[in-house]
C-alpha cells in the first residue's frame, strides 16, 4: 500500500469530483419528499417517498464550478480553519507552543512514548464532546515539533490527535454533530443507551492506543532537542496565560455546543476575541498583534481550499439528483432481512454512503429518516440502528479521500495519503469489531 504513489490530495479530489459528474450521466435521478424538522432545525427526507424524477447530468463546466461552489458551500467550516488556525499560528509565532512543547518533552524525557496516550485521551475527549476534526488542522505544525522531541513519527501524531478524536467522536455519546443528531431523528433521549456507548468509547481507544504504539515502537526516531531563539527560555507564566486563552475559547465552543447550539461561526468568533487578546498579552499589541494573526491566516489558506474541493463532490452528485438514489439503492436490499442481519449489513451501507456525504451530521439528516422506519418495519432496535450509524460513518471518518479535514491534516504533516491509509486500516478494523459487538448489543435493547 505505502509503495502506491498517489496524486496531491487536491487532484485526488479533483479526480472524485469527475467520477461524480460521471455518476450523474449513468445513474437514474431520483428523490426523496422533504420536510423542515423544528426539533433539529434540518431538513429531512420522507421515508418511502422516493421516485423517478428528470434527469439533471453535470456537465464538464458545471463539475469545474462545482469547486468554487464547494467553497462557498463550506464557508462557515473554512472560515473557522482561518480564524482558529490564524490564532494558533499567532501562540506558535510567540513561541509559546514551542516552549510549552519543550516543557512536555522534558518531562517525558527517556519515555516520550508514554506521552501518546495522554494526547489520545485528550484528543478522544473533544472528539467525543464536540466532533473536534477541522480544529486539529491548526495544531499540526506543534503537534509535529513534539512529536520529534519525543522521538516518533508525523504518522504517530497524526493518529494520536486526529485518529484519537475521530474515535471519540464516533463512539461517544455526547457528539451533538453526531449521536445527538441520530439519536433525536430516532426519537430517544439524547443519553440514551450511554453506558453502551461508553463501553465501545474505552474499549475502542484503548484499541486505537495500543495500535498507534506499535506503530510508534516500530517507527522510532532519535529524539530531537527542540532549538532556536525562542526556546532560550523556559516555559513561562505568559506562554501558560497565551496558552490558557486558546483553551478557554475552545472550552467556551464545547460549552456552547453542548448547551446552546453553537456551530462553527461561534467558534470562529471565539478565537477571533482569543487572538486579539493574546496579540495584547504576547507583548505585540493591537495593532502588531492583528499583522500577525493575518500572517497566521496565510498558513491556513491550502487546507481551506482542500476542505472546499472535497465538498464539490457532493455538489456534484447533489445537482445530478443522484444522492437520493444511491441512498435508496443501497438501503433497499435490508428490507426482509432478519433484524441482526440488517443491523450489520447497515454499516457498510453507511460506510460506502459516507463517501459521497462526508458529513456525519448531513448523513444523518439524509438517511436516519430512512433507516429508522425500516428498522421499525424489521423488529430492530432504533438503539442498533443508530449505532451501526455511527460506526459505519464515523468510522469511515479515518479513510476516505472526500474528508477535507483528514487530507487536509495530512497534507499538513507531509503524510502521503497512502502512507496513513497502510496505517489506519488495521486500526479500523480492530475498530469495526468493536462497533460489530455494539451494534449486536443494541439489537436486545429496547427502543
Amino acid at each position: 500500500m505505502q509503495r502506491l504513489r498517489l496524486p496531491h490530495p487536491v487532484v485526488l479530489l479533483l479526480v472524485g469530483i469527475a467520477i461524480a459528474a460521471v455518476l450523474t450521466w449513468v445513474l437514474p435521478a431520483g428523490e426523496y419528499e422533504r420536510r423542515d424538522d423544528p426539533a433539529t432545525g434540518r431538513r429531512l427526507v420522507v421515508a418511502g417517498t422516493y421516485q423517478r424524477v428528470q434527469p439533471a447530468p453535470v456537465s464538464p463546466l458545471g463539475a469545474l464550478v462545482a469547486v468554487p461552489r464547494g467553497l462557498v458551500e463550506g464557508a462557515e467550516v473554512i472560515v473557522s480553519i482561518l480564524f482558529v488556525g490564524g490564532a494558533f499560528a499567532l501562540v506558535e509565532q510567540l513561541g509559546a507552543l514551542a516552549r510549552g512543547a519543550q516543557a512536555i518533552v522534558r518531562r517525558f524525557r527517556g519515555r516520550g512514548i508514554w506521552a501518546i496516550p495522554v494526547v489520545s485521551l485528550i484528543f478522544a475527549t473533544f472528539g467525543a464532546m464536540e466532533n473536534m476534526q477541522e480544529e486539529i488542522i491548526a495544531l499540526v505544525p506543534v503537534l509535529l515539533v513534539l512529536g520529534r522531541g519525543l522521538g516518533v513519527d508525523a504518522v504517530t501524531m497524526v493518529a494520536a490527535s486526529c485518529g484519537a478524536a475521530a474515535v471519540g467522536a464516533a463512539f461517544g455519546p455526547t457528539n451533538p454533530f453526531q449521536s445527538g443528531i441520530a439519536l433525536k431523528l430516532a426519537q430517544l433521549p439524547l443519553l440514551s443507551g450511554a453506558p453502551l456507548r461508553l463501553t465501545m468509547l474505552a474499549v475502542g481507544l484503548v484499541a486505537w492506543i495500543a495500535w498507534t504504539m506499535r506503530h510508534a515502537v516500530r517507527h522510532r526516531t532519535p529524539p530531537e532537542a527542540l532549538q532556536g531563539d525562542t526556546l532560550r527560555e523556559p516555559f513561562s507564566a505568559r506562554d501558560a496565560v497565551v496558552i490558557a486563552l486558546t483553551l478557554v475559547a475552545l472550552g467556551t465552543y464545547v460549552v456552547g455546543v453542548l448547551r446552546f447550539d453553537f456551530g462553527f461561526n461561534e467558534l470562529s468568533a471565539m478565537f477571533f476575541l482569543a487572538a486579539l487578546v493574546i496579540g495584547v498579552v504576547g507583548g505585540l499589541g493591537l495593532s502588531q498583534g492583528m499583522a500577525a494573526y493575518l500572517k497566521g491566516m496565510e498558513s491556513m489558506i491550502g487546507a481551506s481550499v482542500l476542505i472546499g474541493v472535497a465538498r464539490g463532490i457532493s455538489v456534484v452528485l447533489t445537482d445530478g439528483r443522484v444522492i437520493d438514489t444511491i441512498v435508496n439503492g443501497l438501503a433497499s436490499p435490508l428490507a426482509g432481512k432478519p433484524p441482526a442481519v440488517a443491523a450489520l449489513l447497515m454499516i457498510p451501507i453507511h460506510g460506502l454512503i459516507h463517501i459521497a456525504v462526508p458529513s456525519v451530521s448531513g448523513q444523518a439528516a439524509l438517511t436516519m429518516p430512512i433507516m429508522v422506519p425500516l428498522s421499525d418495519l424489521l423488529g430492530l432496535s432504533r438503539q442498533a440502528t443508530v449505532v451501526a450509524y455511527q460506526t459505519g460513518a464515523g468510522l469511515t471518518e479515518l479513510l476516505i479521500p472526500t474528508n477535507g479535514a483528514l487530507m487536509a491534516i495530512l497534507l499538513a504533516a507531509g503524510i502521503p495519503y497512502q502512507k496513513w491509509i497502510g496505517f489506519a486500516i488495521r486500526g479500523v478494523l480492530l475498530l469495526l469489531i468493536v462497533g460489530i459487538a455494539g451494534t449486536l448489543a443494541a439489537t436486545a435493547m429496547r427502543g
